[in-house]
């Protein structure tokens, strides 16, 4: 008898796992043209948003702090290393990664 009961419970269990699931991705809106998954809610508004507000200060560097459970505060502090280069996103776009900047560079030093 029990063993039903258990049987009957877990099938009521993933039953209601299962509809959850239908009902999450119900809920998230697919674009038709790419079908990339959107979860940006409707009622977000960045019309009024400056692109770049804070990028020369995070390149300067910049703070994280992370709040424990316990009350505490750990605080680690970024900074460009040295040597590193940072692109502009418009740049970036044409060098995905070190190998194709390394490249473009070596051909500009031999050239001049």
């Amino acid at each position: 008898m029990w063993y039903h009961i258990l049987r009957e419970a877990r099938r009521y269990v993933l039953s209601a796992a299962g509809k959850r699931q239908r009902r999450n991705r119900e809920n998230t809106k697919t674009s038709k043209k790419n079908n990339v998954v959107s979860e940006m809610r409707e009622e977000y508004d960045f019309s009024g948003g400056v692109r770049g507000k804070h990028f020369e200060a995070y390149r300067k560097g910049h703070t994280v702090k992370i709040g424990k459970r316990d009350g505490s505060v750990e605080v680690h502090y970024f900074t460009q290393e040295d040597g590193a280069v940072m692109l502009d996103p418009h740049v970036k776009k044409h060098f995905p990664d070190s190998k194709s900047v390394n490249r473009a560079l070596r051909s500009l030093i031999t050239a001049h």
